[in-house]
């Protein structure tokens, strides 16, 4: 499998991951009671910190399937591989390092370092599109 196709798998299955890791939270609330089946937010917003955290970071990937997951995509059915090849992983790891990030804190430095790693993501992007485009 390719470093292209590997980062598109990888950035939905981590999508995946962060979805049944919050609805199996979910379920365990209400099975026990805690919450009403009815009584969840799209934000998790009256739930716990890190459930609030977990629906963002969720939604965080959600927003960048369709931009980065659309470059690999293009990639893959254009067979041009060979211009996200190189970055691939490096765009996986810094998505999942972003989620990751905004699932512990929400400190000062936390907030700068998951940035950090949404802007990896970004400069690859962009350099990808100019290289398919240019």
């Amino acid at each position: 499998m390719s470093n292209t196709a590997f980062a598109l798998i990888g950035f939905i299955a981590w999508a995946l991951f962060l979805l049944v890791l919050m609805e199996a939270t979910r379920t365990y609330l209400v099975v026990t009671g805690r919450v009403p089946a009815n009584g969840f937010t799209p934000d998790n917003g009256n739930l716990s910190p890190f459930m609030q955290r977990l629906a963002r970071a969720h939604a965080n990937c959600l927003e960048g399937l369709p931009i980065f997951g659309g470059l690999l995509v293009f990639a893959l059915l254009l067979d041009k591989t060979t211009i996200t090849e190189s970055l691939a992983l490096w765009l996986l790891a810094a998505r999942v390092v972003q989620s990751a990030i905004h699932l512990v804190s929400t400190s000062v430095a936390a907030v700068s370092l998951r940035f950090t790693a949404f802007a990896v993501q970004m400069a690859i992007g962009v350099y990808w599109a100019f290289q398919f485009i240019f």
